[in-house]
């Protein structure tokens, strides 16, 4: 495994770290296997949150007797001062330790951002826990370039968590910025919420990026694990045909297709609109027509109940225009 130093934090971290959102749909017994095959194979950052239902409790079983073996982040939406300062003891008691190596700020907006930064807000919580040794160091998340390029403005900020996969490459020049102001570079969505297929060759095209500090693709079983760290250690150049590959994919999915972040939810007449995207992802693009249909058939609220209230598309980071990808899933679909 190669190992690289995240930014200024001064970690000695794994190029390849471990996503704790797939673990939510396991148990903690399969997740502890997990962590066991993780330290045999070197891979030491964990990425959870508090906001991944059990993922931190999963995991603060999971790490009991080898924490020390780990690089341990975390995050919070929380905004206030006092809700950051509960979220960070929330999550010291679910992850079973005395200390979270990175405490990130979870995905805010620039107005929440704002609220972060103000007096009463997070930021002073995080300083707080910082002192007091309950928080390594402090890092953002974003899906915002706004946001991304606004954080690059504080020394505060030691890492940074976006989007950078074969298909989304809109923070490549503030990637640049990261590694001139040495602020550690996170690559989340790797599969691009997967849509992306072809793993191996989505974390080859990440890992040839020496921009990247670490990638935290989101890992459930341990074929996952196997699969995943082959792709990390193959430092041989990209081929031809890899390139190829990529491009093909690319235009396979443009630019507006859905992560399944749900930061959509909750949508007001109940639809599952990252899931009606996936399943319409698959009938348009893998040839599994019989299987889309066949899943979309479950779904109770299906796309054509949509009643065009909008307040999806004010929430989704990357401005999809929801409402009409719904009304072409359900003309998809026929229902």
């Amino acid at each position: 495994m190669e190992y690289t130093t995240l930014g200024k934090t001064g970690l000695k971290i794994s190029k390849m770290g471990f996503g704790g959102i797939p673990i939510q749909k396991v148990d903690e017994h399969v997740t502890k296997v997990l962590m066991e095959k993780l330290v045999l194979e070197g891979v030491n950052y964990i990425d959870t949150a508090k906001g991944y239902t059990v993922s931190e409790s999963y995991l603060g079983y999971a790490l009991e007797g080898i924490r020390d073996k780990f690089v341990l982040a975390t995050k919070s939406m929380s905004r206030t001062k006092d809700l950051m300062a509960k979220d960070i003891d929330t999550s010291l008691v679910a992850l079973r330790t005395n200390y979270i190596d990175l405490y990130q700020i979870h995905n805010p907006s620039m107005e929440q951002f704002e609220q972060v930064l103000a007096p009463g807000g997070a930021l002073e919580a995080l300083f707080e826990a910082k002192e007091a040794g309950k928080i390594g160091h402090i890092g953002l998340t974003a899906h915002s370039l706004e946001v991304f390029e606004k954080a690059l403005e504080y020394d505060w900020i030691e890492t940074i968590m976006f989007p950078y996969n074969i298909i989304e490459n809109q923070g490549a020049e503030l990637m640049k910025k990261c590694k001139e102001k040495n602020v550690g570079f996170i690559a989340m969505k790797p599969l691009a919420g997967g849509a992306i297929e072809d793993a191996s060759l989505a974390l080859r095209y990440i890992c040839a990026n020496d921009e990247v500090s670490v990638v935290i693709p989101g890992m459930a079983d341990l074929k996952e694990i196997d699969q995943n760290i082959a792709a990390c250690n193959d430092t041989s150049p990209l081929t031809q045909e890899e390139l190829d590959k990529m491009d093909v994919i690319r235009k396979q999915l443009g630019n507006h297709f859905c992560r399944r972040c749900n930061y959509c939810a909750p949508c007001t007449v109940g639809i599952n609109i990252p899931g009606v995207f996936l399943f319409a992802g698959y009938l348009e693009r893998y040839d599994l027509e019989d299987w889309a249909r066949s899943r979309y058939a479950s779904v109770p609220v299906k796309a054509s109940a949509c009643i065009e209230c909008g307040l999806c598309e004010t929430r989704c980071p990357y401005q999809l225009p929801i409402r009409e990808m719904l009304k072409k899933a359900a003309i998809e679909f026929g229902e």
